[in-house]
């Protein structure tokens, strides 16, 4: 585009900011997670195992400042906050089953692939 520098049209283009949005180390499970339902923080950091409290924290937080995630907090005795997906959110779900699906179709092939090529070597080998 004449006039604009690459940072610019990077800015502009619906493939990079939806990249953006969701390429945050965690941020695509979360969202994954979050279109079965509304969860708690604890359910979420035993569904995700590994993300560290401050991590799901942060991705929440991002998320709901984006958008995507809506925060409830209800006025319980403990308190109760549950995360539930935006319409703008839930728009993603079909994103992430379409990466799903090429996962299991593509790079699953991949693996297949790769074993079976090993395959010939150990069956020849002494």
């Amino acid at each position: 585009m004449p006039g604009t520098t690459q940072l610019e049209a990077d800015l502009t283009c619906p493939v990079l900011a939806t990249a953006d949005v969701i390429s945050g180390k965690w941020t695509i499970l979360v969202i994954r997670d979050l279109a079965e339902g509304r969860s708690r923080f604890c359910e979420l950091e035993r569904s995700l195992a590994g993300i560290s409290p401050r991590t799901l924290s942060l991705r929440l937080r991002a998320l709901e400042e984006q958008g995507i995630v809506l925060r409830s907090t209800f006025q319980e005795v403990p308190p109760r906050v549950e995360y539930a997906l935006t319409e703008k959110g839930r728009a993603l779900a079909p994103l992430i089953e379409d990466m799903r699906r090429y996962g299991r179709e593509w790079l699953a092939a991949c693996e297949d692939e790769a074993s079976v090529a090993a395959e010939p070597a150990a069956v020849g080998a002494p």
